[in-house]
């Protein structure tokens, strides 16, 4: 499930603003995407770094399995409190609430070394680190404008969640296979999108420090490579570790 951000927090600037002709601006850019990196980076690292210790051991990821659901409540606080504040709180407190999420992140996803075999986990890793390497790069080098696929993502998100929650209670594997299909599809798209909606970025933006929007661009990417991830996941997943 891909959570709310501050995307419509984002502006871009008029048309004519978002050439990178400009080696200043083209730096600029580069350097700030290496921030929104690296601070994904660090999220990803500790969540799978908390997600194999728990998992690594059954017992004590058996023993969370009753508190899966108020887990994933907190989970949903934070990251809503991080996507709506971004532009009140200071960089250091964004920080905080992003690698809080990364953590809490990581216990509820241990739950995936009960279901799935270590080699499918890795092979969908692979193939959602591939897939997301190859999207960023196309939506840095393309000199097509991304933004006209706003609406048609948003609508596909939408779809995604409903058919997820409606899945909650039928339990239809068909449906749950036609949700990851389109899931995949979406966060692919999305992840073209919002990187190339973050290159437009500007300090100006209305965060209160460089670090608050680095900080909110790496919760957009993680957000998008997790969902690739897990979606992947369960459509590589088709031989399970536990019957």
């Amino acid at each position: 499930m891909r959570y709310p951000n501050s995307q419509n927090d984002y502006r871009f600037p008029p048309r004519a603003d978002l050439r990178f002709g400009d080696p200043q601006r083209t730096e600029a850019s580069r350097s700030f995407m290496q921030r929104v990196y690296w601070w994904m980076f660090v999220g990803l690292g500790l969540t799978g770094a908390i997600a194999w210790g728990i998992g690594s051991n059954v017992a004590l990821a058996t023993s969370l399995l009753p508190f899966y659901w108020p887990l994933i409540i907190v989970q949903l606080v934070v990251v809503m409190a991080l996507s709506f504040l971004s532009t009140r709180v200071s960089g250091p407190m964004s920080a905080f609430l992003f690698l809080l999420y990364s953590a809490l992140n990581g216990v509820t996803l241990s739950v995936i070394f009960l279901a799935f075999k270590l080699g499918t986990i890795g092979l969908a890793f692979g193939v959602a680190a591939g897939a997301f390497a190859a999207l960023s790069v196309f939506a840095t080098v393309t000199k097509r404008d991304l933004s006209g696929m706003a609406t048609f993502l948003l609508i596909g998100l939408f779809g995604v969640v409903i058919a997820g929650i409606v899945n909650l209670f039928l339990q239809s594997d068909a449906l749950a296979f036609v949700k990851s299909c389109a899931a995949v599809l979406v966060f692919g798209g999305l992840t073209a999108y919002d990187t190339q909606r973050l290159r437009r970025f500007h300090a100006e933006s209305g965060h209160s420090s460089a670090m608050s929007i680095a900080v909110t661009g790496a919760l957009t990417l993680y957000l998008d490579f997790i969902n690739l991830f897990l979606n992947l996941l369960w459509l590589l997943g088709g031989e399970r570790r536990r019957s």
